[in-house]
């Protein structure tokens, strides 16, 4: 059984109900789970049921429990799909300029025409993959969205757009033959396709993009913001019509976002008393610097996204760490250092070192009631060990 059969098979009343009783189903407990349903149900029905209640259990961290629990995935679907939270904060980005109708193109299982729907906007989500499509009809009418959402299978290259405030764009980033994708230009569609698409929107346009996006691809007449959520980085936008040129880094929950200002690399200077760790959205959107002028710092390195400072300065942008302890690389040493502090809990971050975290735990083997934090970096170029704690 296809997705797509899958799919139009779970959404019959035997599958609906099959669906329910399956969901709370233990992984460890799947087998016999399925050879008592066999018995009254098709097995490809069973099958299907036990695979979707999987996808759902995954599904709840980027969708929640309440929502997961009711919508439909595929299993790119899932993998692919947006973080509720940063579907819920683009599509207020779009409500908030004025935008009441939007072409959401390559829109997968429907995550953002959910929030685009929820935020009263009403949506063409398009997607050219027939069980895909399908997903996103289902989950739209699941979640009492059908009203505002039209779901259509086609080629996005082909649905005309004018009639829409604002088009919304997700391309492919996978391949099933190369997996993940990271020339913008390989993407489905292209994003010199997606680029001239939003050109076209009457007020506004977002494109979706790898955070890995070299800044030079991005178009002179777009705003780069660059999103993460919880202090993981989730993905890069491009905007059109709102600030040309702009570049800014956005934090969720909040959200907070910092704007670049166009500040000249920091100085690198000697450690300080404090070691200021930039979130990962702020380092892909290159705004160290902006971190390092609120705290009144410099770099660790002139090639290392750490800043350091002498004063204790509070910013959202960066998580702050009190350095107790410097010294060079040398594993005996910092046993050592931790057998007499009584560290049990040791974090390990690095940049700048060969050194893997779990490799270093072994090594070192942490005992004792306290924690610490162990920073492998470099110093001006030199191998360092910075050791200290968060800053609450």
């Amino acid at each position: 059984m296809n997705d797509l059969d899958a799919l139009l098979a779970l959404l019959t009343p035997e599958g609906r109900a099959l669906l329910d009783e399956v969901r709370d189903t233990d992984p460890a407990q799947e087998l016999a789970v399925a050879t008592r349903l066999r018995r009254a149900h098709p097995a490809e029905l069973v099958s299907a049921a036990l695979g979707q209640a999987r996808l759902r259990q995954r599904a709840v961290a980027k969708f929640g429990a309440e929502d997961a629990g009711r919508m439909f995935f595929t299993p790119n679907g899932v993998e692919q799909s947006t973080r509720a939270s940063v579907a819920a904060y683009r599509a207020e980005c779009l409500r908030a300029v004025g935008v009441r109708s939007v072409a959401d193109l390559c829109c997968g299982i429907g995550g953002d025409a959910v929030a685009l729907a929820r935020a009263g906007i009403r949506v063409l989500a398009v997607d050219r993959d027939p069980a895909t499509a399908a997903a996103a009809r289902a989950n739209a009418e699941a979640l009492g969205l059908g009203d505002l959402i039209e779901v259509r299978e086609a080629d996005v290259t082909e649905v005309d757009t004018a009639p829409y405030d604002a088009v919304f764009v997700d391309p492919a980033r996978r391949s099933s033959k190369r997996g993940r994708i990271f020339d913008p230009e390989a993407y489905s569609p292209p994003l010199s396709w997606a680029v001239e698409a939003a050109r076209k929107a009457p007020l506004a346009a977002a494109l979706k993009v790898a955070p890995g996006i070299p800044h030079e691809a991005v178009p002179e007449d777009a705003e780069a913001e660059w999103i993460s959520d919880g202090g993981d980085v989730k993905e890069a936008v491009l905007w059109f019509g709102t600030a040309p040129g702009a570049v800014r880094a956005t934090l969720l929950p909040g959200p907070r976002t910092l704007l670049g200002t166009g500040l000249p690399d920091p100085e690198v200077r000697t450690p300080g008393r404090y070691l200021y760790e930039p979130d990962g959205a702020v380092i892909r959107a290159h705004l160290v610097a902006e971190v390092a002028e609120q705290v009144g710092g410099g770099l660790l390195d002139a090639t290392i996204a750490y800043v350091t400072s002498d004063e204790l300065r509070p910013t959202s942008y960066a998580t702050a760490y009190e350095i107790t302890e410097r010294m060079p690389f040398n594993v005996k040493k910092l046993k050592a250092l931790l057998r007499e502090r009584e560290v049990g809990t040791l974090t390990v971050k690095k940049r700048g070192s060969a050194v893997e975290p779990e490799e270093l735990r072994r090594k070192v083997k942490p005992q004792g009631p306290n924690s610490a934090t162990v920073f492998m970096t470099r110093v001006a170029g030199a191998p360092t060990m910075l050791i200290g704690h968060p800053v609450r």
